[in-house]
Order: structure tokens, then C-alpha cells, then sequence
């Protein structure tokens, strides 16, 4: 029966169904089984290999690899398109990219007499568009996964330096106060980069240090001198890893730290209160018009914050039942959504405006609390725990979109991962270094 079906199936090209067994000729998986010489028998496992994740761990992954990066731009983002206009876009992108998406994870069951369970989403552009749109859509989708793996190197460059810096002063009793526009009371909020504030240099009260050991520490503990170069030693072994499973499973704990991180803005909220004032076009000095020119860097931000479009195929792959796919992938859009907007709203509304005006909102609004702030401090710690265990995966997925259309295999040798891997590190360690400005990296694709 086996050799019929072989010379059947060489009559005719792979595209021609007439001389291909249909499906009641060929027993079931679990019908099969190998004999050996010995007399045993091998059943065969109806299993790719690779482990499987459940519903619950693959809506989460997916989760946590949108809101990674863009989640603390979305308020500096609502800033730049007014309240009224950046909630409304909030809602109409997140509708239109989970379409979007949805259209590509249904892309391969369009084509007819092929077999597109190995495929990726250059694969089918390559089916409908030839070449150009192979390569045309594997560049661009290595652009998008590229320019945030540079976002979480500069954020991770961020959070380490300020916990550092944190502990630092915490364990040789070194007082700082930072010379920058701030309110008054416990829950302080600063302008790091207000025009109309010239300060004074930054005053250093020292109980269990000296100043000169303070002065050493700076210098070798700098967000750009230093710091980047650091993270090397942590996520260059770890992005040689051959398998995704392994960092899903650290994925899925990153959920913590965004549930901290609502935790944390509800708490700020309720000790802040909230400072609106709706006024479409007048520009005051606390606040801003309800809609403003500046909008597009919102709809940019939002086109990386819920972009996932690139690597859904793969991430899908490894769910344990793909019925499913489409309810986890819109509960994972449903979860981001609203995220986005509770954290972007609260944020925005209850940032004190006056005394501060709504311009000082940074573009990581974590930057606008004081680095001697213990909540703070543990939010960027979780963070930096979370994107940790994010990069991997997103240096994975680079990894099989272009070593895998290059050398047909996702692991070519440790030589090649290793030099992939180098590369796209330098890229984020030079703009960590050169140009740390996130919101202005996301909005850029």
C-alpha cells in the first residue's frame, strides 16, 4: 500500500490533488505503529516534537509581548494628541490591528492543495506576490521586531540604572534631591525637563559615604556610559537559547509586573487626584487642546503597541489547541486594549496640572516620580524582570524570520545565531548609548 501511494503521488506535479490518497486510505496517527525485529512495537506519538502551551499561557504570551515596550509612552502619546482625540484613536487602532492580524493568521487556509502548516506569514506573501512580496514583508517585519528589541534595550538600560542607583543610596545612607521642577507632599511628581526652570546643582547629603565614592559610583554607573554595556553579560547567552518554550514560561510571570504596574498607577491616582480641563483648540499654560497635529505620533506608538501581526503565525504555533486560536488571539487584544487605555487615562488625568503642566509628562511616565520613590522602584524591577524575559522570545522570532528564510533552518549553527544575535545587541546598546528617547523609537515604524 505504502509503495501505491508513493508512485501514485510521482505521477502528477505536488499541485495536482487526482492521484493523492484520500485521507480514509492512510490510517490515523494513533493506528500506526513501527515493528521492530525484536518483536516490539513503536506506537507512533502524535506529536511535532515541540512542547505545547495551553489557552491561558499563549493569551498571556501574547499579552505580554505587545505591552512590553509601549505601555509607559501611551500617556506622553494621549499628551500628544489631545485627551478626547488619544482615547478615541486608543479604541479605533486597536480595532483595526486585531482585524488586521486576524486576516493574517487566516491567510494560509486561503490557499488551495498545499500543505501551510510549516508556512509563515512571508511564506504566503511569497504565494500571492512572488519574491518582492516575500522579501518586502520579511524586511519590514524584522524592521518592526528589531526597533523593539532597541525600545526594551534603552527601557532595560533605564530601569537597571535607576534600580541601581536606588540601592546605592539606600545602602550608604546617600540622600540626594534632585534639582528638577517638582510638587510638594509624599506622592511627588517631578518635570525632568521643564523650559521654565533653571536649577541650582544637585545638593548630596552623605551619612555612611563619602562624596568621593559618590562621585567613582556615577561614573561607573551612568544610564549611558555604563549601563547599557552591562545587560551584554545577561542576554547575549540567553538569546542563543534553541527553543521558545523555555522563555514562555518566564514570560507568562512578566504578567505580574503589569498587574503591579495598574496596582501602582490606581494607587498614585487616588493619592493624586485628577486634573482635567476640556478645551479644544485654546492652548493654556497647565493643559492642552482636546486634538492636536501632533496626533500621528500616538496612532505610530499604537501601530508597534499592538503590533504582533509579523509573528502571531509563529507564536500560535505552539498552542496546544489551534481552534482556538482566533478567541485567545482576541482576548490577547482585549486584555492589551484596555490595559492601554486604563494606564494611559489615569496617568494623564491625574497628573498634577497645576502646579506642573501637562507637557512635563515624559515619554516613560515612569521618569516623572523621583528616583528615591520605593514604588517606583519596585515597578521598575518587575518591569526589568519582564522585559528580560521578553527579549529572548523577540530575538527568537528575528531569528526564525531571517535565519530560516536564509538557510532554511532556525538554528544554522551556533556561529550564525551568535553573529545575529551580536548585531542586533550592538544596534541597541549604540542607541541606548546615543539616543535614549523611546517614544519617538516607537512612534518612528
Amino acid at each position: 500500500m505504502n509503495n501505491r501511494i508513493y508512485y501514485y503521488s510521482k505521477l502528477s506535479s505536488p499541485s495536482q490533488r487526482a492521484l493523492v490518497a484520500p485521507d480514509h486510505v492512510i490510517p490515523a496517527r494513533e493506528e500506526i505503529y513501527v515493528y521492530s525485529p525484536l518483536g516490539t512495537a513503536l506506537k507512533i506519538d502524535d506529536t511535532d516534537g515541540t512542547e505545547k502551551n495551553s489557552s491561558i499561557v499563549t493569551i498571556f504570551m501574547i499579552w505580554n509581548t505587545m505591552m512590553g515596550t509601549s505601555i509607559l509612552s501611551i500617556p506622553w502619546g494621549i499628551k500628544q494628541a489631545g485627551f478626547t482625540t488619544g482615547v478615541c484613536i486608543l479604541f479605533l487602532m486597536g480595532a483595526l490591528t486585531l482585524y488586521c492580524c486576524y486576516r493574517v493568521l487566516k491567510s494560509r487556509e486561503t490557499i488551495p492543495f498545499t500543505d501551510t502548516s510549516s508556512w509563515e506569514f512571508p511564506d504566503v506573501c511569497q504565494y500571492y506576490f512572488g519574491a518582492f512580496g516575500h522579501w518586502s514583508s520579511l524586511i519590514f517585519s524584522l524592521v518592526s521586531l528589531v526597533g523593539a528589541m532597541i525600545v526594551y534595550w534603552v527601557l532595560m538600560s533605564n530601569f537597571l540604572f535607576n534600580t541601581g542607583k536606588f540601592i546605592y543610596n539606600y545602602v550608604n545612607y546617600v540622600n540626594v534631591t534632585e534639582a528638577v521642577l517638582s510638587t510638594n507632599g509624599s506622592d511627588k511628581v517631578i518635570c525632568p525637563n521643564s523650559k521654565d526652570f533653571h536649577p541650582a546643582n544637585e545638593s548630596l547629603d552623605t551619612t555612611g559615604g563619602n562624596e568621593t565614592e559618590f562621585v567613582q559610583f556615577q561614573i561607573w554607573w551612568s544610564k549611558t556610559n555604563t549601563v547599557p554595556f552591562y545587560l551584554i553579560v545577561v542576554l547575549l547567552p540567553l538569546l542563543n537559547f534553541r527553543s521558545p518554550s523555555f522563555f514562555a514560561k518566564f514570560n507568562v510571570l512578566g504578567t505580574v509586573s503589569v498587574i503591579y504596574l495598574i496596582t501602582l498607577v490606581s494607587l498614585k491616582a487616588a493619592r493624586l487626584g485628577f486634573y482635567l480641563h476640556f478645551q479644544w483648540d485654546a492652548i493654556q499654560e497647565y493643559f492642552v487642546p482636546e486634538f492636536r497635529l501632533s496626533f500621528p505620533q500616538l496612532t505610530g506608538i499604537l501601530t508597534l503597541a499592538f503590533f504582533i501581526h509579523n509573528c502571531v503565525i509563529t507564536l500560535l504555533k505552539s498552542n496546544k489547541n489551534p481552534k482556538n486560536n482566533v478567541r485567545d488571539l482576541s482576548i490577547a487584544y482585549l486584555l492589551v486594549g484596555l490595559t492601554y487605555v486604563y494606564v494611559g487615562i489615569m496617568v494623564f488625568a491625574t497628573f498634577p496640572s497645576p502646579p506642573l503642566a501637562k507637557e512635563c509628562i515624559q515619554q516613560n511616565f515612569l521618569d516623572n516620580f523621583p528616583s528615591n520613590d520605593v514604588l517606583v522602584f519596585v515597578a521598575r524591577i518587575f518591569l526589568l524582570f519582564q522585559m528580560m524575559t521578553v527579549y529572548p522570545l523577540l530575538g527568537y522570532l528575528v531569528r526564525v524570520q531571517l535565519l530560516g528564510h536564509i538557510f532554511g533552518s532556525i538554528y544554522p549553527s551556533l556561529s550564525h545565531v551568535l553573529a545575529l544575535n551580536i548585531l542586533v545587541v550592538g544596534v541597541g546598546v549604540l542607541m541606548a548609548r546615543l539616543y535614549p528617547n523611546i517614544g519617538v523609537i516607537i512612534s518612528a515604524p
